[in-house]
């Protein structure tokens, strides 16, 4: 297993970006100005892209696992990397995702806590309506979880 910082056509990854992100145009707001890890082993298994919020804090922008590998430990591989390269350098980790029992949980189990709520930021931000397990995200759940030194 293997972490690769992808510097250059990170676009090339896009069918698996849209996994974790629905729209291109949202995509293209962080992909550049973030820093791009594939997991590989034994091919392409994850991805994520982080992005430096200042104040010492990092926000994972985009993770996602290809659906034939979710539930094997590679999302959570991939944070505990990104927490271990990038500790000395930020104190906080965030992630902003939608009120769903899939991604939630996983945060969690991860050792990140709930933090704050941005109002309709799916509805004002989504050109269409994103349903996960059949309800529509509307709000965006931040969790954080701090980083040792």
């Amino acid at each position: 297993m293997e972490f690769l910082k992808i510097e250059n056509n990170k676009k090339r990854y896009l069918d698996l970006l849209l996994l974790a992100d629905e729209e291109e145009k949202m995509i293209d707001k962080y992909l550049e100005k973030g820093e791009m890890y594939i997991l590989n082993d034994n091919g392409i298994k994850a991805e994520c892209v982080i992005t430096n919020e200042g104040n010492e804090i990092l926000e994972i922008k985009n993770i996602a696992v290809s659906p034939n590998f979710q539930k094997q430990g590679y999302g959570k591989k991939l944070i505990e990397f990104i927490v271990k390269k990038y500790s000395e350098n930020y104190s906080i980790i965030q992630v902003g995702t939608g009120d769903s029992l899939l991604t939630i949980p996983f945060y969690e189990k991860c050792g990140f806590k709930k933090s704050h709520i941005v109002k309709n930021f799916f509805i004002e931000n989504y050109e269409k309506p994103i349903y996960e397990n059949g309800i529509q995200l509307i709000d965006m759940i931040y969790l954080k979880k701090f980083l040792e030194k």
